[in-house]
Formats: structure tokens, sequence, C-alpha cells
């Protein structure tokens, strides 16, 4: 892997009653991504506590090919289909990372 570390914030609503099922499906495409690919170095996914049908994901990508890749993957397909009418609005951020640590 060469280039920039690509660091995405997404902000998406979820229809409230489908809410359960679109967690499952993310936490599923979350578990493959980190585990089958190598450029995938981190995926988070919150929901906010007052308003757990909006949920935020940190995105962090070895570099622009691992996340155009990871795009193309049957495990985000899947995810981006099963969950399209459940999504009632998705905003991709820019981030530049300023301190991301964790521990192995």
């Amino acid at each position: 892997m060469s280039g920039k570390t690509v660091v995405r914030m997404a902000e998406l609503e979820i229809v409230p009653d489908t809410l359960e099922a679109y967690r499952a499906l993310l936490t599923e495409e979350i578990e493959a991504s980190v585990a089958l690919e190598e450029g995938v170095l981190s995926l988070s996914a919150v929901s906010l506590r007052d308003n757990p049908n909006r949920i935020r994901i940190l995105e962090v990508y070895a570099d622009q090919q691992a996340y155009e890749a990871h795009l193309r993957t049957t495990h985000f397909l899947k995810y981006k289909n099963e969950t399209a009418g459940m999504v009632t609005s998705l905003r991709l951020i820019e981030v530049d990372p300023i301190a991301m640590r964790g521990k192995p």
C-alpha cells in the first residue's frame, strides 16, 4: 500500500423501523471489511444516544486505492444493496486526521 491514508466520516440517518436490521447488516459489513481487506485499517460505527437512528462511521483506509477496492467488494455491495431502502440520508465528509491512536 502506498500513498496518503484516506479518512472519511459518514453521517447516516436510518428509517427507525429498520434500525435493528440496519445495525446487523452494518456490523456484518464492518467485520468482513476489517477481517478480509488489508487496506481497511479501521471502521468504527456509533449511534447518537438521544437519536439512535442517526449513525456515524469513521473509516480509515491505507490509501485511495484501498478505499476504491473496498467499494467493489462483495460484502460492501451486499451491505449497500440490502440497506438501500433503510437509509434516508447519507453524507460523506472528507476529514484530516489530527491524532488517531489505538491499542493493538
